[in-house]
């Protein structure tokens, strides 16, 4: 007669019924076994963690060792090989001293004087009686706050078991009443071994690259990985193979991704176009593949950087030969430069009318960028171009310091304006065949004697050196100088500007100087700029300056969207060895 009974699912029929067959959380085992084991069993545990790792399923497990009992007596245990006389009705759900509340249901204060009103009165048969909350982060604030005196102080024989997905939202009163725990993500290594030894006892034969391609899907989740695998049982009729699984998923061939990630490093877009329409006819989504393509670069750039990652067992064979392979020959500049256009790339395709449009338009992006050359390799490039026509001023140096090896983007540069304006002391020697750069010599600078200030300028210079930011901002932006003298000073403060200043800066000057100055306010209606008007007026004018340098407008012709930063402006008499030693300016002070 055949079999009537309905069909249970993998994951309810291999549900972990003691801490033996719970897998991946040895360590929250090894703690509890430690509190059985000294009698230390507290009164309230929350469990935490992502979905399917087991909170619901650990809480009844808890409840089985709090109410073990068996011919010698009550015991709480976590050795429950041997089934105790209230175990097969708390597994089953249906025994009177276990209560389980799903608090997405039940979220408002009088679900919680239910439980408040129950706990004065004695387990029926057990020796505790259990509350499993799950879920406990949707309660309200009302119902947290109601719980708190019964979680503190429970009578003897009342346990509560809280389990949530979001630890964030409980309130920090309920974590410090309760022993947590954090249940972890199962490992692919685990979660292979497990699946195997469920499909050897269901007498279902499998493929290995299907099984991993079901682990990697599953993300560390026991619920998700079983419940693909019940999917992938009945979309093989009875047997898990990868083509199968690759259906179901809507996955492309792992192969075939791989090559479509060559094809696209190497700016092969015509091949990488075919590729992926062959891909798409076989059922692939194009976001999937985008997305696909998006996880071989992070698994690329992972084993680049750590190559222990190639032993992955969720990687299937392709993967780790040619991801270790491409790791070797793509540098990191061109992996990360394909990840930001990936990852831009999926939320294109995510968000187009037409999928497959937009995906073929972010691989065209990637395989035109794949082979561009870095700004290091561009700028080396017009160095070596020939020299400009003689009715051009010639080329002024071009600062190197910023662009780096590893950046892939030529979003900003650092570049040097002609004559009056430089950048990092870096210079191309046009007199060589070969553009040679090396570092320029810095200027000797030496430290002033801090008796005497000669100037407005040697003051704010004294005030950055004494790390002063108060006074170092007035005299930049709130003070114009009128007259400077030795002992006496005269400014004009600036509309909105604090008067206290000024006794503040003479006391500076006194302290700094070790003599009295006279600081005085004109009267007079201020004329001219602030310091720091001034150094922005240069600025701009050192950046128009720098717009006008013809090798600056090739690279900028040459990169769209390119833009000068960090320009210095210097004097001319910059280049010789100053008369009067003046402070070194602040590292911000450019």
């Amino acid at each position: 007669m055949a079999d009537t009974s309905p069909y249970l699912v993998l994951a309810r029929k291999y549900r972990p019924r003691d801490f033996t067959t719970l897998v991946g959380q040895d360590a929250m085992v090894q703690t509890l076994g430690n509190a059985f084991a000294q009698n230390r069993i507290h009164h309230a545990f929350i469990l935490t963690g992502v979905r399917g790792v087991g909170k619901t399923t650990t809480a009844r497990i808890l409840a089985r060792a709090f109410n073990y009992e068996d011919a010698n007596g009550q015991h709480p245990t976590l050795d429950l090989s041997v089934e105790g006389e209230h175990c097969r009705a708390i597994i089953e759900g249906r025994h009177v001293d276990v209560i389980e509340m799903d608090a997405a249901s039940n979220t408002g204060i009088s679900d919680i004087r239910e439980i408040i009103d129950s706990v004065k009165y004695a387990p029926s048969s057990a020796k505790y009686k259990v509350y499993v909350i799950d879920e406990v982060h949707m309660l309200s604030t009302a119902a947290f706050n109601g719980l708190l005196k019964t979680l503190e102080e429970p009578p003897p024989y009342v346990k509560f078991i809280f389990a949530t997905t979001e630890i964030r939202k409980v309130p920090v009163t309920i974590l410090s009443r309760c022993m947590r725990f954090v249940l972890r993500r199962i490992t692919p290594e685990i979660m292979s071994t497990y699946l195997e030894s469920i499909l050897g006892q269901e007498g279902i034969s499998f493929e290995p690259e299907a099984l991993a391609m079901i682990v990697r899907a599953g993300e560390g989740s026991a619920r998700d990985n079983l419940s693909l695998l019940d999917q992938a049982i009945a979309h093989g009729n009875g047997t898990v193979t990868a083509h199968a699984v690759k259906a179901m998923l809507g996955l492309g061939d792992r192969a075939r991704i791989i090559d479509l990630f060559e094809e696209l490093m190497g700016g092969q877009i015509g091949q990488a176009i075919e590729t992926m329409r062959s891909l798409y006819d076989i059922g692939a989504d194009p976001q999937t593949l985008v997305a696909d393509l998006a996880d071989f670069t992070h698994l690329v750039t992972r084993i680049k950087v750590v190559p222990a990652a190639a032993d992955d067992v969720s990687l299937t064979p392709d993967e780790r030969k040619r991801g270790a392979e491409l790791a070797g020959r793509l540098p990191m500049r061109a992996l990360t430069r394909a990840w930001q256009i990936l990852f831009k790339g999926y939320d294109e395709v995510s968000r187009a009318s037409n999928g497959l449009q937009a995906a073929e338009m972010a691989l065209i992006r990637l395989a035109y960028a794949a082979d561009l050359p870095s700004p290091d390799d561009l700028i080396a490039k017009l160095a070596n171009m020939p020299a400009p026509a003689p009715s051009l001023p010639p080329a002024a140096p071009i600062n190197r310091g910023s662009s780096g090896g590893g950046g892939g983007s030529a979003s900003a540069m650092r570049v040097e304006a002609p004559r009056s304006v430089m950048t990092e002391a870096v210079a191309i020697q046009p007199a060589t065949p070969q553009a040679v750069i090396q570092p320029a010599q810095p200027q000797p600078v030496v430290q002033p004697a801090m008796s005497t200030v000669g100037s407005y300028k040697e003051l704010i210079a004294l005030a950055g050196a004494k790390r002063d930011v108060l006074v170092k901002l007035a005299l930049e932006g709130t003070m114009r100088p009128i007259s400077f003298e030795q002992g006496r000073i005269e400014v004009a403060l600036t509309e909105g500007a604090d008067p206290g200043i000024i006794a503040t800066l003479s006391a500076r000057l006194q302290a700094w100087t070790g003599q009295r100055w006279l600081i005085m306010v004109s009267t007079k209606p201020p004329e001219g700029l602030t310091a720091r008007q001034e150094n922005e007026k240069r600025t701009v004018a050192a950046h128009a300056a720098a717009h006008e340098d013809p090798l600056v407008k090739a690279i900028l012709e040459t990169f769209p969207g390119a833009k000068v930063v960090n320009v210095k402006v210097r004097d001319d008499a910059a280049l010789t060895e100053p008369e009067a030693p003046l402070p070194p300016p602040e590292e911000d002070d450019e």
